[in-house]
């Protein structure tokens, strides 16, 4: 009996290590690297019925993307033209190159270059108006369904007064 017992737990031993050395081969790298000119640019048309003026030609290219997909990192360029274009997730840019004049649906008007930060909140639109050429990084968020973010949306005032009362 304890031979039985010695060779059950050796087997479930290395049973175990064979699983988490398949978990550790599937596990994603800890670090995506890549130069923006080595990211495969395609084609990625806009909606014919968002198009405004002109004739634009938007390519797309994915970076990475976190491994429970509410997170993506791509980079995205356009040719002149002026479109609306809805944001179906939560989106943080650096333009890269280039100009972008974006109106907001309150109608402020803001003039994105190289170098600058844009943050554009999910379920919202914009126009885009290109006069020559940009090129973004675009960080994607998807936002928490309502009853989840009003969940942390409670925890975060909680925290908030926890914190007061300690520093008042």
């Amino acid at each position: 009996m304890p031979v039985k017992m010695i060779f059950l737990g050796v087997v479930g031993l290395m049973a175990m290590r064979r699983r988490d050395q398949a978990v550790e081969a599937q596990a994603p790298d800890p670090v995506v690297a890549s130069h923006v000119d080595r990211l495969a640019l395609k084609s990625a048309p806009i909606n014919p019925e968002w198009v405004l003026a002109g004739n634009p030609v938007a390519r797309a290219a994915d970076h990475s993307q976190s491994s429970d997909e509410a997170g993506v990192t791509a980079l995205w360029d356009c040719t002149a033209g002026e479109f609306r274009w809805f944001f179906h997730w939560d989106e943080t840019v650096i333009i890269q190159e280039g100009e972008v004049q974006v109106t907001a649906e309150d109608g402020s008007v803001r003039v994105l270059r190289a170098g600058d930060i844009a943050y554009f909140r999910h379920g919202t639109w914009s126009t885009w108006k290109i006069d020559s050429y940009v090129r973004k990084i675009a960080f994607l968020r998807k936002p928490f369904p309502e009853p989840l973010a009003t969940l942390f949306k409670i925890r975060n005032a909680m925290r908030q007064k926890s914190f007061a009362a300690l520093s008042g």
